[in-house]
């Protein structure tokens, strides 16, 4: 047997304990349990937010340095044009 299948196997057996232990609890063992999963899902869920606003926030930057470099460039192109348009007149 693999690794990979051994690690499935062992994976499947603690959900599977997991999940008995489950059924076996309280009811208010079990909305505990219920709560942990809620909040660990609610923290993803925000962590996943946060992580798609700082990818915004990077983009942008990076169009608004995009922006101004090439702003710069245009700038500079209209510079050494009338500079030209100078030394032949």
């Amino acid at each position: 047997m693999g690794n990979k299948t051994k690690g499935l196997l062992a994976l499947v057996g603690l959900g599977a304990l997991a999940y008995w232990k489950y059924k076996k609890s309280t009811p208010e063992e079990q909305q505990k349990v219920k709560d942990k999963i809620n909040t660990a899902k609610d923290n993803f869920n925000k962590w996943g937010n946060d992580l798609k606003s700082k990818a915004n926030d990077v983009a942008s930057q990076v169009q608004n340095k995009a922006n101004d470099v090439a702003s710069q460039v245009q700038n500079k192109a209209e510079d050494v044009k009338s500079q030209a348009e100078n030394a032949i007149n």
